[in-house]
C-alpha cells in the first residue's frame, strides 16, 4: 500500500534591503529602516553586499530569507491580507559590539503573518513592513483561501443582560 507523500510547503526566499538614512537631529546622525524585500532566486549570493553608499546614507542587502507558510498561521496571514495595505514584516536588530557608527542592522527573519509580526513587537523587538507586490499578495490569497476559513462573528450578549451567576468574575 503506497503511503501518499507529505505535501512540500509553500515557500519563497526573499532578500531583504536595508536604507542608512542621514537625519537633521544633534543626537542621532542618521537611522536605519526597512527599505525593500525582494524575490531572491539565488542571484544575490549568500552574503550580505552594500547596493550603495554615500555621504547621504547606505543601502545594504542581505539575502537568503526563506519565508514558509505554515497552516497554523492562517489567521495570521488573513489579518494581513484584509489590513489596509498588505506586507511583509521583518524583524531586525542592530549589530552589537561594533562602534555605532559602524554597526549595520541585521534582519532577523521574514513573515507574512500579522500574529507573528505582533508577538514580536510584543517582546519589545524591531518590526517594520513594506508592502506586497500584487503577485505575492495574490500568491499568499491562494494560500489563505484553501488553507484558512475565518470563525463567524458571533455577537455576545451583554453582561447585564446575563443572570448574576453566569456574569464573568474579575
Amino acid at each position: 500500500m503506497d503511503t501518499p507523500a507529505p505535501q512540500a510547503r509553500p515557500a519563497v526566499t526573499m532578500a531583504v534591503v536595508m536604507r542608512r538614512v542621514a537625519l537633521a537631529s544633534r543626537w542621532q546622525s542618521w537611522k536605519w529602516e526597512l527599505d525593500a524585500v525582494w524575490p531572491d532566486l539565488g542571484e544575490f549570493g549568500a552574503a550580505p553586499m552594500c547596493l550603495e553608499q554615500d555621504e547621504h546614507g547606505a543601502r545594504w542587502l542581505y539575502p537568503g530569507f526563506e519565508v514558509v507558510l505554515f497552516h497554523d498561521q492562517g489567521e495570521g496571514y488573513y489579518l494581513n491580507l484584509t489590513s489596509t495595505q498588505p506586507c511583509w514584516f521583518v524583524h531586525w536588530r542592530m549589530q552589537e559590539d561594533i562602534a555605532a557608527d559602524e554597526a549595520r542592522p541585521v534582519p532577523v527573519t521574514v513573515s507574512l503573518s500579522y500574529n507573528e509580526a505582533g508577538r514580536w513587537l510584543d517582546a519589545g523587538e524591531t518590526v517594520e513592513n513594506v508592502p506586497l507586490a500584487p503577485d505575492q499578495r495574490e500568491w499568499l490569497q491562494a494560500y489563505v483561501d484553501q488553507n484558512y476559513r475565518p470563525e463567524p462573528k458571533q455577537r455576545r450578549r451583554p453582561e447585564s443582560f446575563k443572570a448574576p451567576e453566569d456574569r464573568a468574575r474579575y
